[in-house]
């Protein structure tokens, strides 16, 4: 509509100029995330993308659950559209533009797409609209009169761009198109069309962007190991720089759903500085994809992709700090044979453990010193038997914490087990408890 008459029957309707740049930018965005779907997509003009989905079809079980998948996709880009399949890509541009909103825009075979495009009419086809007068005049309104005409006279009296589109949506004619190229590195930037100050609304936009670096990581067989997204603030007088949301990773991952599940974490707890006038992504750290799975039955107890996202996802609601792993150190002495490393840490080889060592589940920091009874320890009141030991510890003469003990596995009167030792080489010799049984 032109504008003073928008204006007449919606004054309160927000007037905005075109910007073919952000057209474009949306249309390239879309592009770039379903080639997690095919690595073969085009822009065809006219805010047409076309897939060629002939060998995902049954990766993705079936053109409904495909077609279901890719329309989920563009949802969350925030882009509303007609999808159409056929065995052609005019046929299926063609079925995307039919009118009326329950006629079917989707079949797999030739017959049944000429018998759906036969009933569609003439001024449907773009190469026909220069011809739509001479074409009505001569009671051509369909395709199906289009392709009745002799081709003889059809050729000389129109373009041969006309016949050509006409055999290419039938599959009579060969179609050609330029498959889009992924860039070498992942930098998405999305400039936003009002401030934003909630975090909520940044994670609206960071998930389209998620959404296409997973199309992209899919064409380059790429996984991410860490993640950048980048908030930007006011310019001019009051800028300032942008603040950096920075994923890390426990495992690679390359499917927009993890990627956008632990940005929800991440941002809930995250409190903006400033409004935020953009919003970019950045994948700086890719690895290639991981290989599939070639067991015939799931691991017991889940797979480690299924531990890698559960550690991401804790390290994402508490924090880096607050997620760590045991790393054993070849020392004897119990407290000090373990450190405590960062969970998302670059894994290092584990030191050798000595076999068949009886060990409780817990041991106590520090040390628990204990009453004797007639020579006898004595924990909670009760006295307890020795069941097990000595077992000698010597160890630590190169540090300040020299440690010589003999330990003991003891036992009170419910049959509950204790680890105990008992001091060597003291004047008074004392006993403590270090540990607990399971």
């Amino acid at each position: 509509m032109r504008r003073a008459g928008a204006a007449a029957i919606a004054p309160q309707v927000e007037l905005l100029a075109r910007d073919a740049q952000a057209e474009a930018e949306a249309l390239q965005g879309a592009a770039l995330a379903l080639l997690q779907y095919t690595p073969e997509v085009a822009l065809a003009g006219d805010g047409t993308v076309l897939l060629n989905v002939g060998a995902s079809l049954m990766f993705f079980r079936g053109p409904r659950a495909l077609g279901r998948r890719v329309a989920a996709t563009l949802r969350a880009l925030d882009l509303r559209v007609t999808l159409g399949m056929a065995p052609t890509a005019t046929g299926a541009w063609l079925l995307a533009h039919r009118p009326g909103r329950r006629a079917p825009r989707r079949t797999l075979t030739l017959p049944t797409l000429a018998r759906r495009l036969d009933a569609l009419p003439v001024a449907l086809l773009p190469e026909a609209q220069a011809r739509r007068d001479w074409l009505d005049d001569i009671g051509c309104h369909t395709l199906a009169d289009l392709r009745a005409l002799p081709r003889a006279g059809l050729q000389r009296r129109s373009a041969p761009e006309l016949l050509q589109a006409l055999d290419a949506a039938y599959g009579q004619a060969p179609e050609l198109y330029r498959w889009i190229e992924p860039p070498p590195q992942f930098a998405r930037r999305i400039e936003l069309m009002d401030y934003v100050e909630h975090t909520d609304a940044v994670l609206a936009v960071a998930r389209r962007l998620a959404e296409q670096l997973s199309g992209w990581l899919s064409a380059r067989q790429l996984a991410v190991r860490r993640v950048v997204l980048s908030l930007e603030h006011e310019r001019g007088r009051h800028a300032r720089p942008p603040a950096e949301v920075e994923l890390a990773l426990a495992q690679p991952v390359w499917q927009a759903p993890q990627i956008l599940n632990l940005l929800r974490e991440k941002l809930a707890r995250y409190t903006l500085e400033a409004p935020v006038i953009a919003v970019a992504l950045l994948a700086p750290d890719t690895v290639e994809q991981p290989a599939a799975s070639t067991t015939l039955f799931p691991e017991p107890g889940g797979t480690a992709a299924d531990h890698a996202r559960l550690l991401d996802l804790l390290v994402a609601r508490l924090g880096r700090g607050q997620v760590r792993h045991a790393c054993p150190v070849p020392d004897h002495r119990p407290e000090a044979a373990n450190a405590w490393e960062d969970a998302q840490a670059p894994a290092r080889r584990p030191a050798p453990l000595p076999a068949l060592l009886d060990r409780p589940f817990w041991l106590l920091d520090p040390p628990l010193p204990l009453k004797l009874s007639g020579h006898r320890p004595q924990y909670g009141g009760q006295a307890l038997r020795l069941m097990r030991g000595p077992e000698r510890i010597e160890s630590g003469w190169w540090d300040p914490a020299l440690t010589v003990r003999d330990y003991f596995v003891a036992e009170d009167e419910a049959a509950a087990r204790y680890w105990i030792y008992r001091e060597r080489d003291a004047e008074h010799a004392r006993w403590f408890l270090h540990g607990l049984y399971a």
